[in-house]
């Protein structure tokens, strides 16, 4: 069990803020000179130019505050280290000789990375410490915010960026010799992420730091990631991610903060009356910490992440001697996988199991770490009906549902409340965010699985159910039993389980009693021997060939994961305008009309420290010079000020100019990972998101073979004449078990792979797939981008991040109106936004028309299908990939996600676009403009939307 929130690297049992003196704070942290030298140097930073004071704090709707800090010891040991260059070098060179994880001979690269990031770390602990201490101490309410995924990219250049180091750090390095970009190349992205989810929620943790709110994120520590993607000959291939094999200078091991986590057993009634969890396999969650530091201030905030282990009993030692060496090690085998890998393949019992496992594991340690917490705040007089007034858990996603199973399991078992308490308090404290109207992301799990891993816990969700059952049935009453029935087949969290007894006679439907046609008999004497000569014609059983008619498969039995987030939390939220309308008109209409209250939307945001301050930072100066402050880093508001500056044309060329040079880092990309040498004069084109056919990167590729084809049938004058240059990028992951996702990026790869090698198209058309895109390429192509496609079928995104992210860098979106598409363009100008395809208020119908065959395809889309297939782009067959965009019904076929229907739009958007870029004036007003528009869309904004809205806290700066 945690003892203290934080312990430093040096050896101590409190906190920083609980020395009495500057001295002692310096004596007890620094065992050598040096080190003491540098700590005393580093207590003597120029204040930050970011105010501190203590702000009121409130909870439903007011949060006291149980023990105000007034005197001087929490801010006594509240500094950061100098910004003066020799002492950030000697901190350095101590940490390369006195904690080094290389051989002492000298200080290449990797070793003067790890030696810098833990440099910086010493800073960050200090203010790490200081911030938890603070919280503990007022006893604040605090969030936290549950994700399976935190896609936090690289972490050195974003810390010394948000504590104002970069040019201290900078100048250290070049006098040992290196560059400060060199070394942040040395580290590897953080593999606990894979798209728009995880870096929502690194973006989010960002933001709750900078604005000094009182939060933790909570995560697994994969020790493989998702995978390592490489790209070959035959198309994506993945390998286990290694970002962890020289391990992590971020992250801090909390050997004493370790909860245990149960699976399987059964459960029992005590003599108390109370249900007990026994028997079954054991394993142990570890906090490893992560420092997430605020932009100028000194709040630092923790994302606690678990990893797995059994205890060092469950190693069978008779076994392993005795040479049954894999018996011995299963039981630590079984547990350490549950944070091997990333979302795991589920085709399989096994990898079903191994999802489970991960999900409760998340939800069961974190809990039991949160409730650790409000005990130890609440002191000797617990009373749990304060637990939703100090605590708000936010589940990102379906992932995190069993926080609701799992909290009232330890109210109810282990804190011994009731049943009614209990329930009032989750909900309460839960609130939930959806993210998609996917099927395959609105989670189910087989009743029977959960059974078998989590019995106390499927014992609970069949309790809620019946809560559901309940409410619905004195909501709607048994006088209309078919709109009855509708709404508990939409509303129930269990699906194909039968009603539960209390409920099982109200819920029988009423039988139709048909009339008994009434037969006269004329002569009553012949009926019995009519009946004997009907006997004689009938064949007997024998002489019958009997036909039994085919076993109904029963349905399987389903928990539903996202009606169980909605019933048990008291917030629900989508992350776009219209996401957040679909989920309230479609994906729980039943529950809106019960609850409309529940209902919000919470439009995405990103952090611009990252996507734009320090990832792009020629434009950012740029920004800063045109409109006379900085502040628009932390009040992205006044990057509307760009807007009476559109037409300027000495910012017009400063503007190109930026983004030439950012063009110029993506060449130099594109050469190292593919080998293939494309234009900076061409316009970068660039699609770079998950793999997926809603998200339609086939939509883009085959618009790329239809030019490639009319290109071929003209002349060289002609071409240039008719097309402007284009450099056309893609890069995202196909999930490994996803064939026809990676049947698109093999063709897209066999696609450059023609295009870039014909020497009739030179510079006129490349097409570049980047390898194991992640946080960090991002980070290049982002700025460099010009276009940027965001053309998913229409209603299927949820909001997406990426096309805030571009908007800000000054890139234009063509696109669909889906997600916040639709936001960004009301705010950045219609002109200024590349439309095209259906809406999503179309999509049934045209679906419902291609179900009836008569969807007409353009001649167009026929021609590029037929192009395809003549192998052109080599011998792969793609019949499959093509076959999934034809015919009207089937699994697989029946073009689903409407790229036919999309195709000719797409093309003439596209004319549209080649037009616009020939006039480089327009263009760049588009793009200012496009940056200008993106202020809505910065994290900060979203976030204090939840704490306002959701999980009424209010910010606390420190003193």
């Amino acid at each position: 069990m945690a003892t203290s929130q934080f312990s430093a690297s040096c050896s101590r049992t409190r906190p920083f803020p609980h020395y009495e003196s500057r001295s002692r704070l310096i004596d007890f942290t620094c065992r050598s000179s040096k080190s003491k030298l540098f700590f005393t140097r580093s207590l003597n930073r120029k204040q930050s130019r970011r105010s501190f004071s203590v702000k009121s704090v409130s909870s439903e709707p007011t949060q006291k505050l149980k023990d105000p800090i007034a005197d001087e010891e929490a801010s006594t040991t509240l500094s950061s280290l100098t910004t003066d260059a020799a002492s950030v070098a000697s901190s350095i060179k101590y940490h390369a000789e006195f904690t080094p994880s290389f051989s002492p001979e000298r200080l290449d690269l990797p070793k003067a990375y790890f030696a810098t990031a833990q440099s910086v770390r010493d800073s960050l602990i200090i203010n790490w410490n200081a911030t938890y201490d603070y919280y503990e101490k007022l006893n604040v309410k605090q969030a936290y915010y549950l994700s399976m995924e935190f896609l936090q990219g690289r972490a050195l250049l974003n810390a010394v960026g948000n504590l104002e180091l970069r040019g201290a750090y900078a100048e250290a390095l070049n006098k040992l010799g290196h560059k400060l970009e060199e070394i942040a190349s040395q580290e590897p992205d953080a593999a606990l992420g894979n798209g728009g989810l995880g870096r929502l929620a690194s973006c989010f943790l960002d933001s709750l730091a900078t604005l000094n709110y009182p939060a933790w994120g909570y995560g697994l520590r994969y020790r493989y990631g998702l995978f390592k993607q490489l790209i070959t000959k035959d198309g994506q291939e993945e390998i286990a991610e290694d970002w962890l094999e020289s391990g992590n200078p971020w992250e801090i091991v909390r050997n004493d903060v370790s909860y245990p986590v149960k699976f399987y057993g059964k459960v029992v009634t005590g003599s108390d009356g109370i249900r007990h969890w026994i028997g079954g396999e054991d394993i142990k969650a570890v906090a490893h910490d992560v420092p997430i530091p605020g932009y100028q201030t000194k709040t630092t905030i923790n994302l606690r992440l678990w990893s797995t282990k059994a205890p060092s009993e469950d190693f069978d030692l008779n076994a392993f001697n005795s040479g049954e060496h894999t018996k011995a090690y299963e039981a630590l085998g079984n547990a350490e996988k549950i944070c091997y890998v990333l979302y795991p393949g589920d085709e399989s019992i096994e990898g079903k199991v191994l999802r489970l496992k991960q999900q409760y594991t998340l939800c069961s340690a974190s809990l039991q770490d949160i409730i650790a917490r409000f005990e130890r705040r609440s002191g000797a007089s617990v009373n749990w009906e304060e637990f939703p007034e100090k605590v708000a858990v936010q589940m990102n996603d379906t992932h995190p549902t069993l926080c609701i199973p799992e909290l009232m399991r330890i109210l109810i078992d282990l804190k011994g409340l009731s049943w009614k308490d209990a329930w009032n308090i989750t909900q309460r404290t839960v609130a939930y965010t959806n993210h998609t109207v996917l099927p395959e992301a609105l989670e189910k799990w087989s009743f029977e699985l959960m059974q078998k891993l989590l019995p106390r816990h499927i014992e609970i969700i069949q309790m809620i159910d019946e809560e559901v059952i309940g409410t619905i049935i004195s909501e709607y009453r048994t006088a209309d039993y078919d709109l009855l029935e509708k709404k508990l087949k939409e509303m129930r969290i269990l699906e194909n389980v039968d009603y539960p007894e209390a409920y099982a006679d109200i819920l029988v439907k009423p039988k139709e009693i048909e009339p008994v046609e009434e037969v006269e008999i004329e002569n009553v004497e012949n009926v019995e021997s009519l009946d004997e000569e009907d006997k004689l014609g009938e064949e007997s059983p024998d002489e019958k060939e009997q036909v039994l008619p085919e076993p109904v498969p029963e349905p399987p039995k389903l928990v539903r994961m996202a009606n169980l987030c909605v019933v048990g939390g008291h917030a629900v939220n989508g992350v776009a305008e219209i996401h957040s309308e679909i989920v309230k008109e479609e994906v729980f209409n039943s529950f809106y009309q019960l609850w409309p209250e529940k209902f919000q939307n919470k439009t995405n945001g990103v952090t611009p420290r990252r996507w734009i301050r320090f990832c792009n930072p020629d434009l950012s100066e740029i920004i800063t010079k045109w409109i006379g402050t900085e502040e628009w880093v932390l009040d992205t508001e006044k990057l509307a000020g760009l807007r009476k500056f559109a037409d300027n044309e000495d910012l017009h060329s400063q503007w190109r100019a930026a983004k030439r040079n950012n063009k110029l880092k993506v060449v130099s990309l594109i050469k190292e990972r593919t080998g293939y040498s494309v234009s900076p004069d061409a316009l970068f084109d660039v699609q770079v998101k998950r793999i997926h056919e809603y998200k339609r990167q086939l939509l883009n590729i085959l618009g790329i073979v239809y030019r490639y084809k009319k290109m071929k049938e003209m002349t060289a004058s002609e071409r240039k004449e008719m097309f402007v240059p284009r450099v056309c990028i893609f890069g995202g992951k196909a999930f490994a078990t996803y064939v026809q996702a990676k049947r698109i990026v093999k063709f897209i790869t066999d696609v450059g792979a023609t295009i870039n090698h014909d020497p009739e198209i030179g510079d006129l058309l490349k097409v570049i797939f980047v390898p194991d895109y992640n946080v960090s390429v991002a980070e290049l192509l982002i700025p460099a981008s010009e276009l940027s496609q965001h053309i998913s079928t229409a209603g299927m995104e949820a909001s997406g991040t990426s096309n805030m992210k571009f908007s800000m860098n000054g890139c234009i979106l063509i696109g669909t109106l889906d997600g916040a598409n639709v936001e960004i363009r009301e705010e950045v100008g219609e002109d200024n936004f590349f439309l095209f395809g259906a809406k999503a208020h179309e999509i049934a119908d045209l679906r419902k028309e291609r179900a009836e065959g008569k969807f007409v395809p353009d001649p167009r889309f026929e021609e590029v299908k037929e192009f395809v297939r003549s192998g052109v782009f080599g011998p792969y067959n793609y019949d499959e990939m093509i076959g999934s965009l034809e015919g009207n019904e089937g699994y697989g076929r029946a073009d689903y996600f409407l790229v036919g229907k999309d195709f000719p739009s797409y093309l003439e958007c596209q004319d549209k676009v080649d037009e616009a870029y020939r006039d480089q004036k327009k263009w760049t007003r588009m793009s200012i403009l496009n940056t200008a528009g993106s202020y809505k869309f910065s994290s900060d904004r979203t976030i204090h939307e939840y704490a306002k809205d959701i999980w009424n806290i209010q910010p606390l700066e420190l003193p």
